[in-house]
């Protein structure tokens, strides 16, 4: 894609005369809620499903109903922010609190689902707006740390619905309905009135330039490298929070303290997550820290494989989250960086490539799930393979910086 005028650079093509951060924030709890939302029955599953008189499954499909949903939406919801960004991420916030809010609507399952459903329709426009809600809100040097920010709220939401989930207990269902309610109400009152602080959109693409923008972005060969490197990543995390707690039984561990491991990996996740991103951006080192993630990464799960238990588990799984979760704000705002006006469609392939690797590696570990050593050395192998990505990354953008023709990049 061309580079930015300067003009564009100091004010990210939306006229940005000064950073804002309320919106960031408020963006933060609302994405917090979304994800809080879709994953506050995992942890109590057996429970819920016991009290509603349903099959687990069908508890279950509480949380599987979402990366349905955000296949089928992702790159609407991305050339949508592209074109008009406020009235879409405020769509979203109001899905959102709205989701929350149905699922108090009466007893038993119907309300939950149909509330499920009205969240999940809003998680493509919640999620796809991080880079966006950084571009039209603050100065570039204050880019890195504003998409690091919105970038924990996602991983805060992990923390908070297992907390949630824990803290309550199917026994007090109800409770939990209505603190998840209420915290979604309080993000969206936070962020609307937040947005007429956040830039109008400037030089999104018209609307019969959906295709174009599309096909721009993904010319990009580093867009694409971008995209398999979370495809891998975010499929590791994908299946470890799904199969955590049964490919650590056989080794004794209880389901509570599975579920107490996944939260210290996104608890030490969301330190790095907001500390690392401003300082690999403007050291332009991202390819080391992904092969950091990697290496890092599949040495903790190998550590698994040959010695599942409580105490490896959380040193393993701590490990794991230092490393892995700062990628996503990295990449995040290595596309906005690069994208321009495309950046909405650019984070919608980045998350629709998370999405599948999520569906695809867990699918993958479910079918060797009954032998615990089989399953960490797959996600260990998956890990292993950001380290040829990240160093095709670091060959492309050091080429761009010295002129070296790999590829031209989509103008």
């Amino acid at each position: 894609m061309e580079e930015r005028s300067e003009v564009e650079t100091v004010q990210g093509g939306s006229g940005v005369a000064r950073s804002r951060w309320l919106p960031v924030v408020g963006f933060a709890l609302v994405s917090s809620a979304n994800q809080m939302l879709w994953l506050d029955f995992a942890p109590i599953t057996t429970g819920v499903a016991t009290r509603l008189g349903v099959s687990s499954s069908s508890v279950g499909l509480l949380a599987e109903v979402f990366p349905v949903v955000y296949v089928v939406l992702a790159l609407p919801a991305g050339l949508a922010l592209d074109r008009w960004f406020r009235p879409t991420l405020a769509l979203g916030a109001l899905l959102t609190a709205a989701g929350a809010a149905i699922r108090l609507a009466g007893p038993g399952f119907a309300p939950i689902l149909v509330g499920q459903v009205v969240v999940a329709l809003a998680q493509p426009a919640v999620l796809t707006a991080v880079t966006g809600i950084a571009t039209r809100s603050l100065l570039p040097a204050d880019r890195p740390a504003g998409i690091a920010v919105g970038s924990a709220g996602t991983f805060l939401g992990f923390v908070a619905a297992f907390v949630l989930g824990l803290a309550c207990g199917a026994s007090h269902l109800h409770l939990l309905l209505v603190i998840a309610a209420a915290y979604s109400v309080a993000g969206a009152l936070v962020l609307l009135p937040a947005l007429r602080l956040v830039a109008a959109t400037g030089g999104g693409p018209v609307v019969g330039a959906n295709r174009e923008a599309l096909r721009s972005v993904w010319s990009d060969p580093v867009v694409r490298c971008v995209c398999w490197l979370v495809f891998a990543g975010f499929g590791v995390f994908v299946a470890l929070t799904t199969w955590l707690q049964t490919l650590l039984a056989p080794a004794g561990v209880s389901a509570r303290g599975a579920d107490g491991m996944l939260v210290a990996m996104v608890g030490a996740g969301i330190v790095t997550a907001v500390a690392l991103p401003p300082a690999v951006a403007a050291r332009a080192r991202q390819p080391l820290l992904l092969a950091v993630a990697g290496v890092a990464s599949f040495a903790a799960l190998v550590l698994l494989a040959l010695s599942p238990g409580t105490g490896v588990g959380y040193a393993g799984l701590g490990v794991v989250g230092l490393v892995l979760l700062p990628a996503l704000p990295v990449l995040l705002e290595l596309l906005e960086t690069r994208c321009g006006a495309h950046a909405g469609a650019a984070t919608a392939l980045l998350w629709l490539a998370g999405n599948a690797g999520g569906v695809v590696i867990a699918l993958g570990v479910q079918a060797v799930v009954s032998a615990g050593a089989t399953s960490f050395t797959l996600m260990a192998l998956v890990a292993l393979a950001a380290l040829p990505l990240a160093r095709q990354l670091a060959v492309r953008l050091r080429a761009e910086r010295t002129g070296t023709a790999l590829g031209a990049r989509p103008g």
